[in-house]
């Protein structure tokens, strides 16, 4: 018999200039993936693409003891107005360095050399697992669906995040 996988939750936070909940196409399939999945959703916001802003919001999640997962979208380009990167690293005790290469190995195969405008990262911050995607649908869905959903599955083998981020499992802190 395999065990349950147990849920996590997780919180959605959209970086947009121009996006509201009936444009957030990102946000919206991120928050149905994970459902899908079997995770609770804890809260979904859309901030604009400002540093401190985005700080705020990611520092008072990290904060939060009941979430344990920040997925962000948006704000990973080069454009002047693109910051995640720059808020949240400095938030993180640990970075997950080989995130953003296996996500751009992935999206090669959809948009080419494209996929080198990337700066998705990942981390670990109080005992929160926080992920950084691009702000297109298709970003996200390559993702959750070649890295997230297994990463964020208490029974995926040999190694998971979601072990991180479960205090009874005994890898939290």
């Amino acid at each position: 018999m395999s065990e349950a996988m147990i849920p996590l939750t997780i919180a959605v936070l959209t970086i947009s200039d121009t996006r509201d909940f009936n444009s957030d196409r990102s946000g919206a399939l991120l928050a149905e993936r994970l459902s899908e999945a079997g995770h609770r959703l804890a809260e979904r916001r859309i901030v604009i693409d400002d540093v401190y802003r985005i700080r705020a919001t990611v520092s008072e999640w990290i904060a939060d003891p009941e979430i344990q997962v920040i997925l962000t979208t948006g704000g990973t380009g080069f454009t002047g107005r693109d910051s995640t990167p720059e808020a949240v690293s400095v938030l993180l005790d640990k970075r997950i360095e080989g995130f953003g290469e296996q996500f751009r190995q992935l999206s090669w195969q959809e948009v080419g050399s494209s996929t080198i405008q990337s700066r998705c990262l990942g981390g670990l911050a109080n005992a929160t697992v926080v992920f950084c995607l691009p702000g297109s649908s298709g970003a996200c869905r390559t993702a959750w669906d070649g890295l997230l959903a297994e990463q964020l599955d208490s029974r995926h083998k040999p190694c998971n995040f979601a072990n991180l981020v479960i205090p009874e499992r005994g890898q939290h802190v």
